[in-house]
């Protein structure tokens, strides 16, 4: 608890104030970044906790409060990878957004050590942490992408009923074929190829 002083105004205690949880939002970003980017370095046999919380500059203990073993923190970090920001494109036309939606995939698929960082999680398949982990990032990104979907059959470029995870999965999947066996970077050219394929599958207007 907080010492004397605080709130209170002539002896009688104030409104209460909410704490905001600002540094504790501050701790658990360095800590999952300084994650990321180890993994990314050497994969899991390479994360050491102490060599995070150094690299975070925090205390470990603070790490193992909050992730008492390094799959739990792995985990945490993939889930962190779908909340970060990627605005939802309105382009007017459904190939117009899923090509944005399509660059923003193979931007993330070239960032530093995310190809060994997926090939990380599909190593722990069988923990139940990292499992869920991954299907959590793979529900954060549909949801906030079905939006393109659900609009594009408001204006009559799909069939009602469209399934915008059906669409979106028929997008990706090629980008991480060819990032994790092909071990080549979407292009330009891939990334239409592969919107135009989608389309041409589901009934959508090609360019």
């Amino acid at each position: 608890m907080d010492g004397g002083g605080g709130d209170a105004v002539g002896g009688a205690a104030g409104p209460q104030r909410r704490r905001t949880g600002g540094r504790s939002a501050r701790v658990r970003e360095a800590v999952l970044a300084a994650a990321l980017a180890q993994v990314a370095e050497r994969g899991m046999e390479g994360l050491r906790i102490a060599e995070v919380a150094a690299r975070a500059g925090v205390a470990e203990t603070t790490v193992y409060r909050r992730w008492p073993t390094s799959t739990a923190l792995v985990a945490d970090a993939v889930t962190e990878l779908a909340a970060r920001e990627n605005p939802l494109p309105d382009t007017g036309t459904l190939r117009g957004d899923l090509v944005c939606v399509a660059e923003q995939i193979a931007r993330l698929l070239d960032g530093p050590g995310i190809v060994r960082l997926l090939g990380t999680t599909l190593a722990l398949a069988v923990d139940p942490e990292v499992a869920g982990a991954r299907r959590r990032f793979w529900e954060a990104r549909f949801a906030a992408t079905a939006p393109v979907i659900e609009r594009a059959v408001g204006r009559g470029e799909l069939p009602p009923g469209a399934e915008p995870r059906a669409i979106l999965e028929a997008v990706a999947a090629p980008l991480y074929f060819r990032v994790l066996v092909g071990e080549r970077v979407p292009d330009r050219e891939a990334v239409e190829r592969c919107v135009d394929d989608a389309l041409t599958l589901h009934g959508g207007p090609r360019g």
